[in-house]
């Protein structure tokens, strides 16, 4: 999934990631221009998942 598709449709994909890991909050998932790499870190540390598992996690929903 690329940059441009995760934009695209983010606010739902936040909606279903929140409700699947509660720990989650919107500041987790602050998804700003350059800073991707930024919020993968976040949710990889805090759900202990890989980039490529979160990648299919969220290509999933």
């Amino acid at each position: 999934m690329n940059t441009t598709e995760m934009k695209g449709n983010w606010d739902q994909q936040k909606g279903k990631l929140k409700q699947k890991f509660a720990t989650l909050t919107d500041n987790d998932l602050l998804f700003a221009a350059g800073k991707k790499e930024e919020m993968f870190g976040r949710l990889e540390t805090k759900l202990g998942k890989t980039k490529d598992e979160l990648h299919k996690i969220i290509s999933s929903l």
